[in-house]
């Protein structure tokens, strides 16, 4: 089964726009948990405009299942995971203005810068995923960097299914085929959502996890968090 690990940076950017502590984000983590939520993410950015660098730290003792902070590995980025040790640091390519993740590594271009950062986290006994798009010759690069695995970045996959061009999976596929191959661990994650994700797993090989925020946090509006967690669980079967 595919694990889920829910991105709860929703949760943070809600709670600051009051500036108190509603809702209270480390006691979503605990629910979400209770729910059968089989990791929790995080993506604290340099602005902290929605997780802020003490909820990565305030997190840990809450976090028993996978623990997975995202990011760009600034040194203050990189000082935090190595202070907080989670589960897994996924290193995302994005710019400082960015509103959300848009592209991943170049696994050739900052294949060294990659690789030395990635051994500093493994020494520390954190596993590493490195974001990056299906791109057969990005995959190899990414392998050559050490990473244990690989993130697919997903919106044109989510796009495409949007339109109703299923074919959209297809360099998903091939990309998740060569990683296997590379004996690469596959995540994946960015535009998953009720609507799609049930067909993107059936259709990816050996899927471990994928990373899901936005969607899942929108549809909670309307359905509840617990039974769309449980809806997730569901359709990753």
């Amino acid at each position: 089964m595919t694990k889920l690990s829910v991105n709860i940076n929703k949760i943070a950017t809600l709670r600051n726009a009051r500036g108190g502590n509603v809702p209270d984000l480390l006691q979503v983590a605990k629910d979400i948990q209770r729910f059968g939520g089989q990791g929790i993410t995080i993506h604290p950015r340099p602005d902290e405009r929605h997780i802020r660098y003490q909820d990565a730290r305030d997190l840990k003792p809450i976090v028993y299942t996978e623990y997975n902070i995202e990011g760009n590995p600034e040194q203050k980025f990189i000082d935090l995971v190595l202070e907080v040790k989670p589960t897994q640091v996924t290193l995302v390519p994005d710019a400082v203005d960015a509103i959300t993740s848009n592209a991943g590594w170049d696994t050739v271009k900052h294949q060294d810068y990659l690789k030395e950062i990635i051994q500093e986290f493994q020494r520390n006994g954190i596993r590493t995923s490195i974001f990056v798009d299906p791109v057969l010759e990005m995959i190899e690069g990414a392998k050559k960097t050490g990473t244990e695995r690989i993130e697919l970045y997903t919106e044109a996959f989510a796009h495409q299914y949007g339109l109703g061009n299923k074919e959209g999976i297809l360099p998903y596929v091939e990309a998740a085929k060569l990683a296997s191959e590379l004996d690469l661990g596959i995540n994946a994650g960015h535009d998953l959502s009720l609507d799609n994700i049930q067909f993107f797993k059936r259709n990816i090989p050996n899927l471990l996890e994928v990373s899901i925020g936005h969607a899942l946090i929108s549809e909670s509006i309307y359905l509840g968090l617990e039974n769309v967690v449980n809806m997730y669980l569901q359709k990753l079967k």
